[in-house]
């Protein structure tokens, strides 16, 4: 589908009574656009919005979300069809490429991402370059960017060939990037990747196994993974998104951009959503205490809001964590935890807000990122990598972004405009006359 032109918009300046008129664009889905272009040549004005809330930086064909209506596609795919009927890899070749591939395609895909997982061996000296209490995803800002000095050989950005060695290498690497940041994190030896096993199945191998004794990943924690993958992948113009594409914007290399956005991600207003939920049931601690902080919840003159429910894009409830829900309870169930506190607390929450009126009425249901912090309690997984986690998956939707943007000919360097409110003209005056 191509931008097509559906009507004109036309703007009034109340001050010379000139109109100027600005061509509105239809996406295929979802509101129209006002195309502002040309806007400061006509008008010598710019548009002010703080956060980019209302305005649409390029176009694309990779993701849609409504948030009123509660609706998530990849590729026009709602996402609740591809983790139920789906896997992680077939997923990223959606992202990639637009369709879903075919049997060939899928083997073949799943083949070269499998034999790309391998670190170069230098990697592991520069791991111990870091502190061993290093922050894991400080370890992976670095690590990350540091990859394009180990594969220079694929960094002409266009040249279609070297545009996917590198998405390949990345999505393949960013897992064993993970595991290793996690493994220096404790103390363990760093475990290779091994091509017999699943992409999920064999990031939780890395993360679990040690060379002591075998490790056998269960099928429903693999599961479980694969789908808190698939679940994240891509999620549209988002922070961490709109900064791997305006570091990309400049012509830098894909690496580079990865680490930009894994920077940003790294963000509690971003990708700390599931390690705040943690926080907040370590904050109320035991089911008897679960009445007051609702009710502090419901206080709006208390600061205190529940961490994981409701959604600031979905105002319905989150499509993903449908999903989720599903997954959580079997991790419970095969782990088979009773008597777990903070997780007892978490299920306790779950039903208060399904059934109470207050919750119910204003949509504040559990969203993905309170189940995936619950999952990610259970498996074993400690609070510093979830936001890491978050960046092994989000990895296939920030190279897909950065590709469509390479490829897309009316993108050009990222260069906002300001308000400028500072000081007027003014004459140096000599430090001695001050």
């Amino acid at each position: 589908m191509t931008l097509e032109k559906n009507n004109t918009f036309t703007l009034t300046n109340n001050n010379s009574g000139e109109s100027f008129e600005l061509p509105v664009f239809k996406g295929s889905v979802g509101p129209d656009v006002i195309d502002i272009r040309k806007l400061y040549g006509d008008t010598n004005c710019f548009t002010y919005d703080p956060g980019f809330t209302s305005t649409g930086s390029c176009e694309s064909k990779i993701t849609y979300i409504d948030g009123d209506e509660g609706i998530l596609l990849y590729r026009g795919y709602p996402i609740d069809q591809l983790a139920d009927n789906s896997d992680y890899l077939e997923t990223c070749y959606l992202l990639l490429f637009g369709d879903l591939p075919n049997q060939s395609q899928k083997e073949s895909f799943v083949n070269d991402i499998t034999h790309h997982t391998m670190l170069h061996e230098q990697f592991n000296t520069f791991f111990h370059g870091f502190r061993r209490d290093a922050h894991p995803m400080a370890v992976m800002c670095g690590v990350v960017g540091a990859l394009s000095a180990f594969y220079h050989d694929s960094l002409d950005i266009n040249d279609p060939h070297h545009r996917m060695v590198s998405s390949y290498r990345l999505i393949a690497k960013v897992p064993t990037i993970a595991a290793q940041a996690y493994k220096y994190s404790v103390g363990q030896p760093f475990i290779t990747p091994r091509n017999d096993l699943g992409f999920a199945e064999n990031f939780l191998h890395m993360m679990f196994a040690t060379p002591a004794e075998d490790y056998v990943v269960s099928k429903t924690l693999a599961k479980a993974m694969d789908r808190i993958l698939i679940l994240h992948a891509d999620h549209e113009q988002n922070a961490s998104t709109s900064t791997v594409r305006l570091a990309g914007s400049s012509g830098a290399n894909p690496f580079a951009c990865i680490a930009a956005g894994i920077a940003s991600l790294w963000g509690p207003a971003h990708g700390g959503a599931n390690e705040a939920v943690l926080k907040m049931l370590n904050e109320i601690g035991d089911v008897s205490k679960i009445p007051s902080f609702i009710k502090k919840a419901k206080d709006k003159d208390d600061p205190f809001r529940l961490m994981g429910f409701g959604h600031r894009v979905y105002k319905n409830f989150d499509p993903r964590a449908k999903v989720m829900q599903q997954s959580c309870h079997e991790v419970l169930d095969e782990l088979g935890i009773k008597g777990e506190p903070l997780l007892d607390l978490a299920m306790e929450l779950e039903r208060i807000a399904l059934e109470d009126e207050y919750f119910v009425n204003r949509k504040l249901y559990p969203n993905v990122d309170f189940y995936s912090g619950i999952i990610f309690k259970a498996i074993g997984i400690p609070e510093t990598m979830f936001t890491v986690l978050f960046a092994v998956a989000r990895t296939v939707g920030w190279i897909s972004q950065w590709n469509e943007m390479i490829e897309d000919p009316t993108q050009k360097i990222g260069r906002p405009r300001q308000l400028y409110l500072g000081e007027n003209k003014r004459d140096y005056i000599e430090l001695s006359n001050r």
